[in-house]
């Protein structure tokens, strides 16, 4: 696999010199192809689809993996419609950041450029495979996928979709290129190949990203977990923080951006945590507690000091009553994992503070932490969330899958 493994990296860094001087229109009607070809390859993409789940069944899958793994004939419209909002998004290549004049009369400045080739090792969710490809034509970018095992017959169908594309609009293939095996050991070749591939994105639980950290010679921009938090104020508005905290644990508890501790301030407790502890247990949630929760609450589980930072990814949820808005600040620094944290306040002073002093990559102010997402954030779609701080933090979008180089203008200065 090493030798054909490479070819397909040397013809992704290949592309990238093309992708990067391509123009606006010509990207943009590639990935309007892109979505059109899909929407019209549905039958294909189900019967892909079909031998995944089949294979998923056998080996007694089921739940929500079965679920992210699932295509339908909305999640392919979704998927297209996806690509179409990448399309729509102005394009960072080539935008000239600011300008200033030196003494010497030169101008600097700084232009957005790709980063070139971007590995994304990703589990279960082929729809990644459409909005990774897409963002990285957008931002000038080739791409080296490497979807999980689990899904490889529809991902590999929609590789070939898009690859069909960007033939029929003259871009080389390389643009999108996808591991062709489910082998983990073409994962490690991969991330062995830093003179062909830039950087690598790993999208999974936490397990597989640590993994990828340890093994690759190739810079990555990662995510471990997301423990998230609300802290509920003393002068909140309990119904919006009981809508706030219920949609933000139960609307989809298997996400990265879902609620995982609700810190409550003691003035707030006895008013607000017994009707929202009562109506999240309504809807199938384990609560986990601090004493002074339990107080409110005796029928709580008693939390541990490991559930403080720990992702559950289901329907759990720690409590913790806290004494001031500087506690439920520190409780954030030391379990969080720099994620997304919420304040839900009618105190504006309160706010700000929490806003600049809570050092999360996404800090929210009254609303649910499942905001925190490229889509719902108006990116148009992510390639991940970032909560390192190098070179990007939080949801990354097109404008992410850039840096900058340094542009100078003179008129004949020579330097002393």
């Amino acid at each position: 696999m090493t030798t054909e493994l490479r070819k397909i990296a040397e013809g992704a860094k290949e592309a990238s010199r093309v992708l990067a001087q391509l123009p606006s229109d010509h990207k943009a009607r590639a990935l309007e192809r892109m979505a059109q070809k899909l929407e019209e390859g549905l039958e294909g993409l189900l019967k892909a689809n079909g031998c995944d789940l089949e294979k998923a069944r056998e080996k007694g899958i089921s739940g929500a993996f079965l679920d992210r793994l699932t295509l339908t004939e909305r999640t392919v419209k979704e998927m297209a419609l996806g690509i179409r909002e990448v399309a729509a998004l102005p394009d960072p290549v080539g935008q000239v950041v600011r300008m200033w004049r030196r003494p010497n009369g030169l101008w600097v400045g700084r232009m957005r450029i790709p980063l070139g080739v971007v590995g994304i090792i990703y589990e279960a969710r082929p729809n990644v495979t459409a909005d990774a490809a897409a963002l990285c034509l957008k931002s000038g970018n080739a791409v080296l996928l490497r979807g999980g095992s689990e899904a490889f017959h529809s991902n590999m169908a929609i590789c070939r979709i898009l690859q069909e594309s960007l033939k029929e609009e003259g871009i080389p293939q390389g643009a999108i290129s996808m591991v062709p095996t489910a082998d983990r050991s073409a994962v490690l070749e991969m991330l062995q190949m830093e003179d062909l591939i830039d950087v690598i994105i790993p999208r999974g639980g936490e397990d597989l990203i640590r993994t990828v950290v340890a093994a690759s010679r190739i810079p990555v921009i990662k995510h471990y977990k997301g423990v998230c938090h609300i802290y509920v104020d003393a002068s909140a508005d309990p119904d919006m923080a009981r809508e706030i905290c219920i949609n933000a644990k139960v609307q989809r508890p298997g996400v990265c951006n879902a609620v995982e501790t609700l810190l409550v301030h003691r003035e707030a407790a006895d008013r607000f945590l017994p009707q929202l502890l009562s109506a999240l247990r309504d809807r199938g949630v384990e609560i986990r507690g601090c004493p002074r929760t339990r107080e409110r609450a005796p029928w709580v589980k008693e939390a541990e000091e490991s559930d403080w930072g720990r992702e559950y990814l289901d329907l759990i949820l720690a409590v913790r009553v806290v004494e001031s808005l500087e506690e439920a600040v520190e409780h954030i620094a030391i379990y969080g994992s720099d994620h997304t944290e919420s304040i839900i306040t009618r105190d504006y002073a309160n706010a700000q503070r929490f806003l600049k002093e809570v050092q999360s990559s996404v800090v929210l102010v009254n609303a649910s932490t499942r905001f925190s997402d490229g889509f719902q954030l108006g990116l148009g779609a992510e390639i991940g969330i970032s909560t390192t701080k190098l070179h990007a933090f939080g949801p990354m979008g097109v404008e992410e899958l850039t840096t900058t180089k340094f542009i100078v203008y003179g008129d004949g200065q020579i330097r002393q």
